[in-house]
């Protein structure tokens, strides 16, 4: 399971994602992202000013992304060693 983490935080640091931004839990990045939405839909902000909040709401985007592809490893990676582990009965689960 580190090798996921590992290939993970390579997959991230390769995207770009500051360290700062790693240290942000999903919901945070998340609550910081609708934030971001809201803003750019809501308009009267300038060129830059709405390049600014695109590019953080990439990052942020990166972040969310980083955080699903974890859980979605540790899911995986649970149900794999569930699957593997034998029964009480000497069967294998998902075998009946």
């Amino acid at each position: 399971m580190t090798s996921n983490v590992s290939e993970a935080e390579a997959t991230t640091e390769a995207a770009g994602v500051s360290e700062a931004d790693r240290a942000l839990g999903y919901e945070q990045a998340r609550d910081e992202l609708i934030e971001v939405v809201r803003r750019l839909e809501a308009g009267g902000t300038t060129l830059e000013e709405s390049l600014a909040l695109w590019e953080r709401g990439e990052e942020l985007a990166k972040v969310c992304r980083r955080w699903l592809d974890g859980a979605r490893a540790r899911l995986d990676a649970a149900l794999a060693d569930e699957s593997a582990e034998p029964a009480a009965d000497g069967k294998a689960r998902g075998s009946e």
